[in-house]
């Protein structure tokens, strides 16, 4: 009579399969191997051998052109690998430099970060000062290129220009932007060639128009100054009299609109607006209903007599 297979009998083989991937694992392991590599695996492409050889890839010349520029007034931390002694915290001088150990006066200024820990560098090197030496420099205060923001700003104050060609909407965002009751025209102040600089910018046309690339470079020193609003006055007979926003090219009927519209009792007939000339005189105009507004124009609704 055949007998039947017992449990036994049917665990053996995996028993031997168990033993057989153990082996494996235990090689793999031994080459250095992970186990899921250890079974045939299609080869990697080309950019994934990049990425795991570790080259990383090019820095575009824009990124590199924005970083910091060190300046005279600036705060450097420098350090040295395994070089105690070595590590200082200084100020940049007028001249550009800063005075390090074993080395003296090392020229500093206009230079970035990574020039600068090359420049210690070679100079520990060549002197036969370190063999191998790992200088880490960090700027701790920013000093040397500061721009101003005044007026109708959130946060005025004076700011760090901590990135090489720093945009004057950069500057802006930094101050907390156009306070309430602020121009969108912002004026940047300055130094240029020698000679003074001044420039008016329209910050909604500015981004409206997509013409970034107008967007100035603000240098250490400058300063900008955003303006109150410009504004109208209405009163007489309107449902709203009083201040009111004058946006870019608006018109008499428009103004009129903002102040709520006349009341039952005002009437357009003998509509007078109240100018400031250059001479600083004020003139009394009769102007039509599509004609544009200027800042600082009161305009009076007068009372219907039928």
């Amino acid at each position: 009579m055949k007998k039947l297979p017992t449990a036994m009998t049917l665990k053996r083989p995996a028993r031997r399969a168990t033993a057989a991937v153990t082996a494996i694992a235990l090689a793999a392991l031994a080459l250095g191997t992970p186990l899921a590599h250890a079974q045939a695996a299609p080869a990697a492409p080309a950019t994934t051998a990049a990425v795991v050889s570790g080259n990383a890839p090019p820095v575009p010349q824009d990124a590199r052109q924005r970083e910091y520029l060190i300046g005279a007034g600036d705060v450097l931390r420098v350090a040295v690998y395994q070089n105690p002694d070595l590590a200082i915290e200084t100020r940049v001088s007028d001249t550009g430099q800063i005075s390090f150990p074993l080395l003296g006066q090392v020229t500093v200024g206009g230079l970035t970060v990574p020039q600068v820990e090359k420049a210690l560098a070679d100079g520990l090197r060549t002197g036969n000062f370190v063999k191998q030496p790992q200088v880490t420099v960090l700027v701790t205060q920013v000093r040397g290129n500061q721009a101003s923001a005044l007026g109708m700003v959130n946060r005025p104050g004076r700011f760090p220009i901590d990135v090489s060609g720093m945009r004057l909407s950069e500057l802006l965002a930094q101050a907390g932007g156009i306070a309430p009751g602020g121009s969108d025209v912002v004026i940047l102040t300055g130094i240029r060639n020698g000679q003074p600089y001044r420039l008016q910018v329209d910050i909604a046309a500015l981004f409206a128009n997509g013409a970034q690339s107008q967007d100035p470079v603000v240098l250490n020193g400058d300063t900008i100054y955003v303006e109150r609003m410009p504004t109208v006055y209405i009163y007489g007979e309107v449902q709203r009299p009083g201040a009111i926003r004058l946006e870019n090219n608006m018109t008499l009927m428009q103004a009129l609109a903002s102040g709520g519209g006349l009341t039952q009792r005002g009437t357009t007939r003998g509509l007078r607006v109240h100018r400031r000339n250059g001479e600083g005189r004020v003139e009394e105009l009769q102007p039509g209903m599509n004609d544009a507004l200027q800042n600082g124009d009161v305009i009076y609704i007068r009372e219907s007599l039928f």
